[in-house]
């Protein structure tokens, strides 16, 4: 599965690629245990995971070719 990710703020500092490939990923849990393993630092760091512009409030099905933004928290107004 090709999977476009976008990172923010400290977060983009840990990562070295924005594309990945990746087998036996199949929803944002197990992308997000993923990503920990893989950038360990991001297990300390409080982010969130947007799916294709969307904020993930639960565990979401992943489809090749999606796009995954991991956030720093933010605030606004």
């Amino acid at each position: 599965m090709h999977i476009e990710i976008i990172s923010f703020g400290k977060i983009s500092e840990l990562m070295d690629n924005q594309t990945i490939e990746i087998e036996g990923v199949g929803n944002t849990d197990e992308l997000q245990q993923y990503l920990e393993k893989k950038y360990p630092a991001l297990k300390e760091m409080k982010y969130k995971l947007a799916l294709n512009k969307n904020i993930v409030q639960q565990n979401a099905q992943l489809k090749n070719h999606d796009c995954i933004a991991i956030m720093p928290p933010f605030s606004g107004g």
